[in-house]
């Protein structure tokens, strides 16, 4: 079997969304025989350099990344377009998963980064594709999951938006820097968007690649993570109305899994 590496992954660092700590984590890549493994964690590289540490000790590769919120307009603006303020799906950030290929990857993925504190923060860092264009040189984007904005605009029946979106990434991030992030996670709305991304594929030539958006080590984990949900929202386990994932595949596979 070809190594399997997994480069969407949530750690202690996406602040009460992740559950999965930096020494199991490389403890289980390693148990895995994984080559290198990938951190991406929300709007920040906290872990950057714990990471890269940790790695080199434990004989891993480690893929420093980021999955970004990408604002839909400027990340300057900070006004809702929606009837009496209410805000619309066009109103909130999608996400982009960047990775590091190299030296200039990570000093560009600290910049963006940086920014999206310092110049685009509204609910949460966010960049955008003006300042995308700016600093790009050395990085390589995932479409990112449900909320990735290609398939936001899939499940809006929006596919010909969804393909404006991949081409200007694909623009953006230049030839062979963008590909297009299918799931398999128990999700309904995945299979739509994973159809959806395989037609385009094919149809545009951008390339495809599997991840498993990893918020936790192991199945027996997704309890516990409903719990870190649900401080994070301020809500109880028993609210029915509480944000959740409603899968419990979004652990740290292995190769077989996959």
């Amino acid at each position: 079997m070809s190594p399997f590496i997994h480069l969407h992954v949530h750690t202690q660092y996406s602040l009460l969304d992740g559950a999965i700590r930096l020494k199991d984590l490389l403890e289980t890549a390693k148990s895995y025989e994984m080559p290198a493994v990938a951190m991406t964690d929300h709007g920040n590289m906290f872990g950057a350099l714990e990471f890269y540490d940790m790695a080199k000790k434990a004989g891993v590769k480690a893929i420093v990344g980021c999955e970004v919120y990408v604002a839909p307009r400027s990340r300057f603006d900070r006004q809702n377009r929606g009837e009496n303020g209410v805000s619309t799906d066009e109103d909130r950030s999608y996400h982009l998963v960047l990775l590091a290929k190299d030296v200039q990857g990570y000093q560009s993925l600290m910049r963006l980064v940086s920014s999206g504190h310092l110049e685009g923060f509204y609910y949460k860092p966010r960049i955008d594709k003006e300042i995308l264009r700016q600093h790009h040189d050395g990085l390589i984007g995932l479409s990112a999951c449900l909320k990735g904005e290609v398939a936001s605009h899939v499940l809006r029946n929006q596919e010909e938006a969804a393909r404006k979106a991949a081409r200007e990434y694909a623009e953006i991030l230049g030839p062979d820097n963008f590909y297009l992030e299918i799931q398999a996670n128990g999700i309904p709305e995945q299979t739509i968007v994973n159809d959806a991304l395989i037609r385009m594929s094919r149809e545009m030539g951008l390339p495809l690649i599997a991840t498993n958006d990893c918020h936790y080590l192991r199945r027996s984990d997704a309890r516990a993570h409903e719990v870190l949900l649900c401080i994070q929202t301020g809500k109880t386990i028993l609210d029915e109305k509480r944000m959740k994932f409603h899968t419990d595949q979004l652990y740290f596979k292995s190769p077989e899994d996959m």
